[in-house]
C-alpha cells in the first residue's frame, strides 16, 4: 500500500508529495521515503546523499541550484523545522514550462515535500526565523558541475512572499539568465 499522496504541479515531473501517516492515541507513524512507492512518479535513480540545511532569518534565500550534466539530479525537500517557500524552477532545454517556476509552503506543520526531477534549479525562502530542510538527493555533490541562477533575476519574475532578508554573496551573484542560456539536458 503507498503510504503518499503524489499531486502534479503544472510543471512536469514536479509533484507535491504528502505523507499518509498511521495515527493512534501514541502519537504516529511515518513512512519517510520508500522506492516502491517513489517509482509511481518515475524515480529511477537510488538516493546517494541526504542533506540537512539552516537558515536562520526571516526572509533569507537560499538558491536557485543545480548541477550540470552528468551530475542532474532529483531532490526530495522535506522542512523539519520552522517553514519555507520552496521553489523549482524549469531548465529542462526545449521543454514547454522552460523558465517557468512553481513554489510551494513547505513547513512542519503542513508535512508536505516538494519532489523535484533532473533538470531543474531549486531554492527557498525562509517563512519563519529558522527553518530545517532536508534533502534526499540521487546525485553526489560535485563541485565542477555546482551551478544556479540568480533567485532575483527578472526573467524568472519569482513571486518571493516577503521582502528579501539574508542571501549569501554566491548567490546574490549568480548569473542572471541570458538569452544564450538555453538550458541543460539531463
Amino acid at each position: 500500500m503507498n503510504r503518499f499522496t503524489f499531486t502534479p504541479t503544472p510543471l512536469q515531473g514536479v509533484y507535491i508529495i504528502e505523507p499518509k501517516p498511521i495515527k493512534d492515541d501514541r502519537g504516529y507513524f511515518e513512512r519517510y521515503f520508500c522506492t516502491q512507492d517513489f517509482a509511481e512518479i518515475g524515480l529511477q535513480k537510488p538516493i546517494v546523499q541526504i542533506n540537512h540545511s539552516y537558515t536562520k532569518g526571516v526572509g533569507s534565500i537560499r538558491g536557485l541550484h543545480y548541477q550540470t550534466p552528468p551530475y542532474c539530479e532529483t531532490k526530495i525537500v522535506r522542512c523539519l523545522k520552522g517553514s519555507i517557500y520552496d521553489v523549482a524552477v524549469d531548465i529542462r532545454e526545449d521543454s514547454p514550462t522552460f523558465l517557468q517556476y512553481f513554489g510551494i509552503e513547505l513547513s512542519e506543520e503542513n508535512g508536505k515535500y516538494l519532489y523535484i526531477p533532473e533538470g531543474f534549479a531549486h531554492g527557498f525562502q525562509t517563512l519563519s526565523d529558522e527553518a530545517e530542510i532536508l534533502y534526499l538527493v540521487t546525485s553526489p555533490f560535485n563541485p565542477q558541475a555546482d551551478s544556479g541562477l540568480n533567485a532575483l533575476d527578472p526573467t524568472l519574475s519569482i513571486s518571493w512572499p516577503l521582502p528579501l532578508g539574508h542571501i549569501s554573496d554566491k548567490d546574490k551573484n549568480a548569473p542572471l539568465i541570458t538569452q544564450e542560456f538555453k538550458g541543460i539536458l539531463c
